[in-house]
């Protein structure tokens, strides 16, 4: 916890010095995020997580040195090879794809991710979190909605620390007490947790719980996990200008860090002096760390198409006049349905899912006839009468 509170600080006096270019602080989050990443299953388990999530990926055991590289978007960052925003995780090493910027979208590519991984045989959980705010975000309904209907292994994780920036929950959320957690209790199968988000303990047993109940087959989890937002959103806003002092002050009183050390020093676990020796060695690490990644080279700007446009130079065009039509002439929606067929025949990892896809519908206009018959119910099915959930999902 006190890494990614020494790194909050790190990256912000760096911005200051013009040397880091944007921050988003996991500052009164930082035990939530650990509880979980300490109950995933490295490398088994998938992670989508928000961009205030720096200590979950420390949890994961993800670098120092590789964070510094990617908040200071340098060439080597393993993340994104400098090209991603700061604060937008992602790890091949750990399963952690890279994160988008329009906050939500991750929910339904967890949905995705975790249907892959069953359809695989895989025994996978996936971890999805945000912040409060995104629950207003259509995508997360939809989310949680597929999930618990396919008794999906996805654990939602809710970081609600009263503010969408400037807005507070009780502006954003309709459930009871602007609860998140008392909103989604229509969903069966969805197992829901509401939790002191900045008690590690606490929280360590509620992430356990949540993942073991996943991994058994039992559905969905989703936990309210009310922490604090002890520094400003991000580095481009003022906190001062729409917070009271005094609701400032009540948040630092549960600052998770000092509620955890509070328990080492009344079980002498840990002296207050050896703390503070612990705390100089970290401040030690993480400055080496920013260092060294300051001296390392930036991105080349030639470099800046690389993975993302097709630099093999080679072209492969279908030219419509150079066809050659044989067999008998059929109506197109009959080709595509043939095209699909043709396809799933050829590659068992091809699947079709969307709305009325299955038999008997077989299509609204009967493009996927037949195909769910032919091919079974795991490779062809029916999603939920949502465009962007079969966008997200795919």
């Amino acid at each position: 916890m006190y890494t990614s509170r020494a790194m909050d600080h790190k990256v912000m006096n760096l911005l200051k010095q013009g040397k880091s270019y944007f921050h988003l602080p996991s500052a009164g989050h930082e035990a939530t995020q650990i509880a979980f990443g300490l109950s995933m299953k490295p490398g088994i388990d998938w992670g989508y997580p928000y961009y205030r999530d720096m200590a979950f990926m420390l949890s994961l055991g993800v670098k120092l040195e590789d964070i510094f590289l990617h908040q200071l978007a340098k060439a080597d960052d393993p993340m994104s090879g400098g090209r991603q925003m700061p604060c937008h995780w992602g790890s091949k090493e750990f399963n952690i794809p890279t994160q988008s910027s329009p906050t939500g979208t991750q929910f339904l590519q967890a949905v995705g991710t975790a249907i892959s991984n069953r359809n695989s045989g895989i025994n996978s959980v996936t971890y999805v979190s945000s912040g409060e705010g995104t629950t207003s975000e259509g995508e997360f309904h939809e989310a949680v909605n597929w999930a618990s209907r396919d008794k999906l292994p996805v654990v939602f994780v809710i970081q609600n620390n009263k503010w969408a920036i400037s807005v507070p929950v009780e502006n954003q959320t309709g459930g009871k007490n602007a609860s998140i957690a008392s909103m989604m209790s229509g969903y069966e199968n969805l197992l829901r947790y509401t939790v002191d988000g900045t008690d590690y303990f606490t929280m360590k047993d509620t992430a356990f719980s949540a993942f073991e109940y996943a991994r058994d087959g039992n559905g969905p989890a989703l936990i309210e996990a009310h922490t604090i937002r002890l520094l400003s959103h991000s580095t481009s806003d003022d906190q001062a200008k729409y917070r009271t002092k005094d609701s400032l002050e009540e948040d630092y009183k549960n600052d998770p860090i000092n509620k955890f050390t509070s328990v080492l020093f009344e079980k002498n676990i840990i002296s207050p002096e050896a703390y503070e020796e612990f705390k100089a060695e970290i401040n030690s690490s993480v400055n080496q760390a920013a260092e060294w990644a300051l001296s390392k080279p930036d991105p080349d700007p030639k470099t800046v198409s690389k993975y993302v446009l097709d630099e093999s130079g080679k072209k492969n065009k279908l030219l419509y006049n150079e066809c050659k039509s044989e067999g008998v002439p059929v109506v197109m929606v009959d080709a595509i349905n043939h095209a699909l067929r043709e396809e799933m025949e050829r590659n068992e990892k091809i699947h079709v899912f969307g709305e009325d896809v299955a038999d008997g519908k077989g299509g609204v206009f009967t493009a996927t006839k037949g195909l769910s018959t032919k091919f079974g119910n795991s490779r062809v099915f029916n999603s939920p009468l949502a465009e962007a959930s079969i966008l997200g999902v795919a």
